[in-house]
């Protein structure tokens, strides 16, 4: 049960990181400022990141068109998915 836990606490962190990543870098793309790079935000959504990376994407309206982005948000909600499964196999 421990692992599960911290396996939730983790998702939970990387999601709400992974939001404000997309946040800082939309606000830094309005301001024409130095930008988070893109392999930093996919990475971010893959490593379990995925719902912070869609929300991110669909509420700030960032990266929705780029097919690189599109990609990402399917490899990491199977990522996502395999975190969980995993978690949940390991925690019982």
């Amino acid at each position: 049960m421990v692992i599960l836990g911290l396996v939730f606490v983790y998702l939970i962190i990387i999601n709400i990181v992974t939001f404000f990543t997309f946040a800082i870098d939309k606000r830094k793309a309005k301001k024409d400022k130095w930008r988070i790079s893109e392999q930093a935000l996919v990475t971010l959504m893959v490593i379990g990141g995925a719902i912070g990376g869609y929300f991110g994407m669909e509420t700030l309206r960032h990266k929705t068109q780029k097919f690189k982005f599109k990609v990402a948000r399917v490899i990491s909600f199977i990522t996502f998915i395999a975190i969980i499964g995993l978690a949940f196999y390991l925690g019982f």
